[in-house]
């Protein structure tokens, strides 16, 4: 057998049900740590003769020519026609922080043209996700010339109809997945558009906020073109990046090419903290240096959301436009509340979802829905089902008169945004869409069940085939001693990491634990002890009612184990130091 194929450590099955295996080949030799980078950049996709430039990502190396992209050309002449005649000009953005980030992009470019676009966010309860007809309307009567939607309109085909039809033009800015037909936008960019090009359709990773920031790039060609800045006038889109690289970590993009580059280049923005909304953010949050990604994905991110969720629906986009400091700070300040109130919502509906999902069984898609639960956490609920069942999740929030409205989190390798497309197209949905691993949706009275046994149907034999290739990937062989401040400095030059491409995992050990309890929200924290005299301090998050943590927690007779996990950085009353972030574990002996 061959050392790709070979269990990692011989483990075929962990304390969380998975086979272990390298990444690549090898057997986890010890490596240094500029052989390890490159061997992280070869294993997730760089190619051989651009190592430094993924290395170092830069839009230079990554950047496309915008007007390959579908209607690019079209929606740039638009925009800039109606800078030219002085009109009226909206971005409608979606309520998440990719629809923020989306619109605040584009409202300060616009506002370095000279330009004083309007931001338009509907609320999440009262009007749903994407543009509504009734919205469209209401901002043509209200002296709106031009909307642009950002994040959303993809699917919207009513409602561009009736903006249509009421003289109002649109231009749609999204990502999500498109169907073979397209509503009448006046122009319509998406990678995902299926009528798109090769090129452009490589490109169908990007987060909306990308998707506009190539926009935003095509106007000022366009304007350079036609000598409309003066000498050093020219609006500066790179330091838009800060709220670019926000969008795309927040949204769970693949951090792979382009994104890379936009991640990359826009922390480097955001550490000289030039956005005033994104500092005051950061302040409340508690960050104390730099952000990176994982900052990115669950200090910022989260809190930017939490308006949209359960709050003011405009509070991101808000504090991403504004250049008050005082304004911004006491933005940040009730985003900060909100996650809060967020936080203690979604626990609640959480507790009663795994109930009712554990309840039904096995089913290959676990759909639940509840009656009260609040339609602004249904998502993140429905991440953590599908992480605690290791299968695609639905989770509904049933209004007073039977309507459901859903949101979805799938696994690698089932399609579940497609999935929706085509039960709406069915006819067993009100309204749906998304992409691979996420989808949103509407149900009429009576049709959560049809749906679960549709979606059941139809996608058994994806979720069969991802469950039974279920593994853990690892990266390197690491002794206790060697988890240290020192080797996770080493690694961030394969970085920046994040969703399609993960943070190195390591595995450790053998080691015993010293001490081992439950913390905070049913996170596991440790010491390890190993053979050579090392020992580091580690922790599993959300995993003390799960299979692991029960086993992490009596592991006090002293039973070795391999601990496998990402190692970061942490910092507390001004020592450094290294922990391991668990991700499985697997008995040594």
């Amino acid at each position: 057998m061959s050392e790709i194929m070979r269990a990692a450590l011989g483990i075929e099955r962990s304390l969380s049900g998975q086979r272990w295996q390298w990444r690549t080949g090898g057997d986890g030799e010890t490596l240094r740590p500029d052989e390890l980078v490159d061997r992280i950049l070869l294993s997730r996709g760089a190619p051989p003769d651009r190592l430094e430039d993924w290395r170092r990502p830069s839009l230079r190396a990554f950047l496309p020519d915008p007007s390959v992209f579908a209607d690019m050309d079209t929606a740039v002449a638009r925009i800039c026609a109606a800078i030219d005649a002085g009109e009226a000009i909206a971005v409608y953005g979606d309520y998440d922080v990719d629809g923020a980030t989306s619109a605040a992009l584009l409202i300060r470019l616009l506002r370095m043209l000279g330009v004083e676009a309007r931001p338009y966010i509907p609320d999440r309860l009262l009007e749903g996700y994407g543009p509504s007809a009734d919205a469209l309307v209401r901002l043509k009567r209200e002296g709106i010339d031009l909307v642009i939607t950002v994040d959303c309109g993809a699917q919207a085909f009513e409602a561009l109809g009736a903006a249509r039809d009421a003289g109002l033009d649109v231009i749609v800015v999204d990502h999500h997945q498109c169907s073979t037909s397209l509503p009448p936008a006046f122009a319509l960019v998406n990678p995902n558009r299926l009528d798109d090009s090769p090129e452009a359709r490589a490109h169908g990773h990007l987060a909306a906020v990308g998707v506009a920031f190539l926009l935003g790039a095509a106007i000022v060609r366009r304007l350079r073109g036609q000598a409309r800045f003066a000498p050093g006038n020219e609006p500066d889109l790179l330091s838009l990046l800060d709220i670019v690289a926000l969008g795309t970590v927040a949204d769970v993009a693949k951090i792979q090419g382009l994104n890379r580059a936009f991640v990359a280049q826009g922390l480097k923005v955001m550490a000289r903290r030039q956005n005033v909304g994104l500092a005051a953010l950061a302040d409340v949050a508690g960050l104390k240096k730099a952000p990176g990604s994982h900052e990115l994905g669950f200090a910022l991110g989260p809190r930017i959301n939490a308006g949209g969720r359960v709050g003011q629906a405009d509070l991101g986009v808000r504090l991403l436009m504004t250049e008050d400091a005082d304004e911004a700070r006491r933005i940040a300040t009730e985003l900060d509340r909100l996650n809060e109130e967020r936080r203690a919502i979604e626990a609640a509906v959480t507790e009663q979802a795994i109930a009712m999902a554990d309840a039904t069984g096995n089913a290959p898609v676990a759909v639940v829905a509840g009656e009260g639960w609040h339609p602004g956490v249904i998502g993140i609920v429905a991440g953590r089902l599908k992480e605690r069942l290791g299968r695609p999740a639905i989770v509904i929030a049933l209004g007073e008169d039977g309507t459901g409205k859903g949101s979805g989190r799938s696994i690698a390798g089932v399609d579940l945004g497609s999935a929706v497309i085509a039960a709406r197209d069915s006819g067993l949905l009100v309204a749906g869409g998304g992409h691979a691993m996420a989808a949103g949706l509407t149900v009429a009275p009576g049709g959560v069940e049809p749906l679960a046994r549709w979606l059941c149907d139809r996608l058994e034999s994806d979720v069969e085939t991802a469950s039974a290739s279920r593994s853990l990937s690892l990266d390197a062989l690491l002794a206790p001693r060697g988890i240290n401040p020192d080797f996770a400095a080493a690694i961030e030059a394969g970085g920046p990491y994040g969703h399609g491409w993960s943070q190195p995992r390591v595995a450790s050990g053998p080691a015993r634990l010293v001490r081992c309890d439950v913390v905070g929200n049913g996170h596991v924290r440790f010491i390890a002890s190993g053979d050579d005299g090392g020992s580091f301090k580690g922790i599993a998050f959300r995993a003390a009612d799960g299979e692991m943590g029960q086993a992490l927690l009596g592991c006090g007779s002293g039973r070795r184990l391999w601990l496998a996990g990402r190692v970061r950085v942490e910092e507390w009353q001004g020592r450094i130091a290294a922990e391991l972030h668990l991700d499985d574990a697997a008995f040594a002996d």
